[in-house]
């Protein structure tokens, strides 16, 4: 008889199968044809964002990969968990007298876990030194990054593409995103391509060896290449490839350096620039109970941080607010670095006391950047009505990509009628296409959307999304 029970229960739930297909808008079911996506391989749930039962509902329960979307549970619980207005501060510390401009031992630098410290606030941070009268450090140049754990894993570990900029891992003094910035400057006169970087860390050697090329532009990135390698205390990264004379100026965006040797290069850079010496080395530890605080720079407001985020689907942020959430509710604390599984534990807590139970939940990193990551269309949907009636709604919402108009879906659904009227956030992995958030529909009613696919054949399924987004504006 127990054979017989899961046949009975399949039997049971085909009627219903079926109905869910029959309701799917037939430009959906259409598109999805195109791309070579199967049913079993989607989820989607339409609803009002005030409540009620979905409009439409596919493989609703079915864990999922979300791909980015999963950085809507990682922003909404910081935001309601740390509030609005939390920030992050960096600190400079030091135990030794200063005299005539001499800082008599070491200087210390506490990092909180800022997502975005960026290379102009640390310029202002060391400024601050400058103007208290340091101008030569006579000991080392001591990182704290202690409050959480350093990750260990190889950069090129998830696609084998170590200095993309969203591989870079998460670190208490993650500065500049760890990335550097390099503007390419075609030069038909000098028959090359000139190569500005930003920062310019004084340990690493930039070797340019690109060569002007004339054909079309497209996928630029793809006709060039770069290498990172290690000579002693120095490091070389080696450009090659072409650049068509027709791109005119882009940035090209690397995550380079281990985190504790890109500050070290980037605090040499600047504070050289600023009329300071190091006499010392540079290397981690902790701030003493007894140092005196002698600079710090605060961040912007976690709402800011949150728009960046998920406008951008930056998971490097994503990656460095999931375990600010650890850190922040650990007993131990200052005593350990925070850990993602202390995070984990905070947002399921969280979650818990939101009556939101999902079972199928997979938390990796936060971000979305992940192959182990999970979740339902029917437990986004959810997490989605819930926001809506949260206090924190207006700034959630308002960070979310605009369809047409701004974010990753900035290119999506121009000259449509939907173009400004929905709030998205999208979701890219390889095999994995997603979208979920609110579309103001024609009817004046908000409607909470989520199409999750996961498919070799993904990347064409966006043609089946757009046509989902157009069909709920449509009010149908």
């Amino acid at each position: 008889m127990r054979f017989l029970r899961p046949l009975i229960v399949l039997l049971a739930l085909l009627p219903l199968l079926a109905h869910a297909q029959d309701r799917l808008p037939a430009t959906v079911a259409n598109a999805l044809k195109s791309a070579g996506v199967p049913l079993s391989a989607v989820g989607i749930v339409v609803q009002e964002a005030d409540g009620g039962s979905p409009r439409l509902a596919i493989n609703a329960g079915q864990a999922m990969n979300p791909a980015s979307t999963m950085k809507l549970v990682t922003t909404f619980a910081a935001l309601e968990l740390l509030g609005p207005a939390y920030t992050w501060k960096t600190t400079a510390w030091s135990t030794a007298p200063l005299e005539n401009g001499v800082l008599g031992g070491d200087l210390y630098l506490r990092g909180s876990a800022d997502p975005k410290l960026t290379f102009e606030q640390f310029w202002l941070l060391l400024r601050q030194l400058r103007a208290r009268g340091v101008r030569e450090i006579a000991g080392d140049l001591i990182l704290d990054r202690s409050l959480i754990a350093t990750d260990e894993r190889d950069p090129a570990t998830f696609d084998d593409k170590p200095l993309r900029p969203y591989n870079v891992g998460p670190d208490a003094l993650l500065l500049n995103f760890k990335a550097l910035r390099l503007t390419l400057v075609p030069d038909t006169a000098a028959k090359s391509v000139r190569v500005m970087a930003e920062p310019e860390p004084a340990n690493l050697d930039i070797t340019n060896l690109i060569k002007l090329g004339n054909n079309g532009c497209g996928d630029w990135k793809e006709s060039l290449r770069a290498d990172l390698n290690q000579h002693g205390s120095r490091w070389r990264l080696i450009l090659t490839g072409s650049y068509s004379a027709s791109c005119g100026e882009h940035n090209w965006n690397l995550g380079v350096l281990p985190h504790a040797t890109y500050v070290r290069g980037v605090f040499e850079q600047l504070w050289g620039e600023l009329g300071g010496t190091l006499k010392g080395d540079v290397r981690d530890g902790v701030v003493p109970a007894e140092a005196t605080q002698l600079a710090s720079i605060e961040s912007a407001a976690l709402s800011e941080i949150v728009r960046d985020i998920n406008k951008f689907s930056n998971n490097v942020m994503a990656r460095q607010l999931f375990l600010t959430m650890g850190a922040e509710n650990i007993a131990e604390k200052g005593k350990r670095p925070a850990r993602t599984e202390d995070a984990d534990a905070v947002v399921r807590a969280w979650l818990d006391a939101r009556n939101l139970r999902f079972p199928e939940l997979v938390l990796d990193n936060g971000s979305g950047l992940s192959r182990r990551e999970r979740i339902s269309a029917g437990n986004l949907a959810r997490l989605l009505a819930t926001i809506w009636k949260s206090p924190v709604m207006p700034e959630l919402v308002a960070s979310l990509p605009l369809i047409a108009v701004d974010g990753t879906m900035k290119k999506r659904l121009n000259g449509n009628g939907i173009a400004g009227q929905a709030h998205i956030k999208t979701g890219t992995l390889e095999g994995v296409k997603t979208i979920a958030g609110y579309v103001l529909d024609k009817n004046g009613r908000q409607q909470i959307v989520v199409f999750l696919v996961n498919h070799p054949n993904a990347q064409a399924a966006q043609a089946a999304q757009d046509a989902l987004l157009a069909w709920v504006y449509a009010g149908n």
